[in-house]
């Protein structure tokens, strides 16, 4: 079955970049010039899907709004003969079908998720974590389609990564089929390091089947006082087949200050109209 819909879970409240979050989603804010949920919708659309559904929250209209058309703003930039960021601007609204939800109490991502099930009916479906920006050769979530249309199964975005970071992930347990896939059979949501199965960890990409509707309906606050998505998943293992993909790509955790900054500057030096000038600064810098 074609994966048709993607799902952007955008409901958090940011609390990792206060205060300037108090006002701004922080899926808003910029990487260079553009909005990191940008990217997010960017990667679906290069993946060949038609359909996003953001999940929003209190004070996340301007999530709505950019996707929307801004009739002032096109009007002063054609008046004034801006043609090049007029074409941008109408870009935006016209990139892909979006839809949005609210998710009305802050009961975590499982929750999120389970706020899409009326978007996505009886059919496998996307998942992208706004904190994950990927950037990679190939669109990671392409990458995961293929998967998916190998396997037909649920099917996890994932990497290793440093031992003493798994109690910020949902770590996988399972067995090694080759040096891309792993078969899931239990998944561990935040462990400590000395109790984690492995350090391969769920970053921010998943295509899962509808079955995870049935499940997060019943699925019990966890870690944080929340309704954990992997928690759900865990409970997925037990019924289907669910695989791990090791994607391509380098992966960005822009829901840290770190991670931003370093997604900032690599962003940055990737562009043509930026790269020279910026790489100029940067070895004026005297980092000692």
């Amino acid at each position: 079955m074609k994966i048709k819909k993607a799902v952007i879970p955008a409901a958090g409240l940011g609390t990792r970049f206060l205060p300037a979050t108090k006002a701004i989603p922080k899926e808003m804010l910029p990487l260079v010039d553009k909005p990191t949920i940008q990217y997010i919708v960017e990667e679906v659309i290069a993946s060949g899907i038609e359909d996003v559904l953001i999940i929003t929250g209190r004070n996340k209209g301007s999530i709505e709004e950019h996707f929307d058309r801004a009739v002032e703003l096109e009007d002063n930039l054609e008046k004034t003969h801006k043609e090049e960021l007029l074409e941008e601007v109408r870009k935006i609204s016209k990139m892909i079908n979006i839809h949005t939800v609210r998710q009305k109490d802050p009961l975590g991502l499982g929750h999120a998720v389970y706020c899409a099930k009326s978007f996505v009916g009886n059919e496998p479906f996307a998942v992208l974590l706004g904190d994950d920006v990927v950037d990679s050769k190939k669109p990671c979530l392409k990458q995961m389609i293929e998967m998916f249309e190998e396997y037909n199964s649920t099917i996890l975005g994932v990497q290793p990564v440093a031992w003493e970071n798994v109690n910020k992930y949902g770590i996988v347990s399972g067995e090694k089929l080759n040096d891309k896939i792993y078969t899931v059979k239990d998944l561990v949501e935040k462990p400590a390091m000395e109790k984690a199965p492995t350090n391969i960890a769920i970053l921010g990409r998943y295509i899962i089947t509808p079955k995870i509707f049935e499940i997060l309906e019943n699925t019990k606050k966890g870690v944080g006082g929340e309704i954990q998505l992997t928690d759900g998943l865990k409970d997925l293992c037990n019924i289907e087949d669910v695989f791990a993909y090791i994607f391509e790509g380098r992966r960005y955790d822009v829901g840290s200050k770190i991670g931003f900054l370093e997604a900032t500057v690599d962003f940055a030096l990737k562009r043509d109209d930026l790269r020279d000038s910026f790489k100029a600064y940067l070895r004026t810098i005297n980092l000692d």
